[in-house]
This record gives C-alpha cells, sequence and structure tokens, in this order.
C-alpha cells in the first residue's frame, strides 16, 4: 500500500484519471450538501488526504487513515485535520457528520471489514446525511493497478447497491464512471494479465502521469463525460460512483 500512496502523492494534482473523478464527484458534493448550513464532512480512508481540498469547498473537512505513510505525506504537504483510524472502527461520535465519502478503498477491504466500514459510516452519519462512494468496478478490468491496489474484489451495480442498503442506506445515485475510456483500458488491461501482472514495487507504472499533450486530451474527454453524468447514469465503466442518503 505505500507504493500506492507514494505513486498517488505524486501523481493526484495532475493525472487525467484523478482530474475526471474530480468532475464527477464535485456535482454529487453539491447535492449532499445542498440546503446544510456549515456542513460537516468526513473522508474514511483519505491516504494522503488529498481530497480534504475537495471536501472543503462544500464545508469543513475531516480525514482519517490507518497508514502512517499516508498522513506522513499528507503533513508534509501542509494538510491538517488528519487522524489515524481504521474504517472498521472510527473514532468519532455517531451522527457527527452531515457527509461521509469513501474514495476507492472499499475495494481492498475483506468481506467483515468492508462490511464493518459501511455500518461505521452509516452511524457516523446524522439521520438525513449522505455518504459518497467510489469503488473499482468491473472484474474484466482487472490489470497492473489491482495489484498496486491490493484489490479485493471489483463491484457491478448489484453488489455495491447491496452492499450499501444492507447498512440501511438508500441508494440515491449509482452509475458507472470512465466509460469514456473503457474500450483502450481494456484492451490495456487484458494485455497485462496476458503477460502477468506486474509485481507491486514495477505496477506504480500504471499510475505515472503521461505527456502533457496525451494528459489534456484524456482529461478533456472526462470533462466531456461528467457532463453527459449530469442527466444520464453510464452503464459500464472503470468505476462505480455511489451517492446514498440515510434515512431521515
Amino acid at each position: 500500500m505505500d507504493h500506492l500512496l507514494r505513486a498517488t502523492s505524486l501523481a493526484e494534482a495532475h493525472h487525467f484519471w484523478f482530474n475526471g473523478f474530480r468532475l464527477f464527484v464535485t456535482p454529487l458534493l453539491r447535492e449532499a450538501t445542498r440546503g446544510v448550513a456549515h456542513p460537516v464532512l468526513l473522508d474514511c480512508g483519505c491516504g494522503t488526504g488529498a481530497n480534504l481540498e475537495l471536501l472543503g469547498r462544500h464545508g469543513r473537512a475531516f480525514g482519517f487513515d490507518l497508514t502512517p505513510t499516508g498522513l506522513q505525506i499528507g503533513q508534509q504537504l501542509g494538510r491538517t485535520r488528519l487522524a489515524r483510524a481504521t474504517v472498521a472502527a472510527v473514532p468519532f461520535p455517531s451522527n457527527a457528520f452531515d457527509v461521509v465519502t469513501s474514495f476507492d478503498v472499499l475495494y481492498s477491504l475483506e468481506e467483515p471489514i468492508e462490511r464493518a466500514a459501511v455500518h461505521e459510516m452509516y452511524r457516523l452519519l446524522r439521520p438525513g446525511g449522505y455518504a459518497l462512494v467510489n469503488v473499482a468496478a468491473m472484474e474484466v478490468l482487472r490489470g497492473d493497478h489491482s495489484v498496486l491496489s491490493r484489490e479485493v474484489r471489483r463491484y457491478s451495480r448489484a453488489t455495491l447497491g447491496r452492499l450499501l442498503t444492507g447498512a440501511g442506506f438508500q441508494v440515491v445515485r449509482l452509475t458507472y464512471t470512465n466509460a469514456s475510456l473503457f474500450l483502450p483500458m481494456m484492451a490495456v488491461r487484458a494485455a497485462q494479465r496476458i503477460r502477468g501482472l506486474s509485481p507491486e514495487d514495477h505496477a506504480q507504472k500504471d499510475i505515472t502521469v503521461p505527456p502533457a499533450p496525451v494528459n489534456a486530451l484524456l482529461t478533456a474527454v472526462l470533462r466531456a463525460e461528467s457532463w453527459w453524468l449530469r442527466a444520464f447514469d453510464c452503464p459500464f465503466g472503470s468505476s462505480l460512483l455511489c451517492l446514498a442518503r440515510k434515512p431521515a
């Protein structure tokens, strides 16, 4: 996991995937905080804390992570409001947050911890609050990045929906993302599986920022997809993004 955090810290400000992720997530954050005075948000499994800047545009944001490396990187970059904790037993009171997020964490957890993490998110939310979850999707897209992120599973709409509703959530929005890059990504990941997945210390090449013209083009493609996603759900893609609500 340290390899992933170090690679992520070098890529998350500019890499097209992270640019697209922020474009996809922002409208849902607006929806989750609409009409709430002084929203308080919590990123569960925040890694280096980079997403606190995004969350902080919509309220007062906090984050926690279990890995010392991610927190150390975040603190070196001047990020505050970070704590060390596990997603299965969060040291915050119940009903304390308006929005909780889990970005690319659940798929790396064994099943009992995965379920405990979702139940903790439910406990932390005030009634009527929202959870925003992003996970890896579609087994056909398993590749080198799966090694780097230590994927236990990739989700479908059905499996992620069952996980959240099983904890008591009501699903408000559930869509695949990165659909515009699906075909080239499927070809690359298939080639990686055929030749054998790279070991963790070499798999980080999968998250390196591509040359500037390529990165700008792919960011533009994902920006166009984000506009389309404001009105429609995608039937396939490399990630699943879900907005769920704790009943009032």
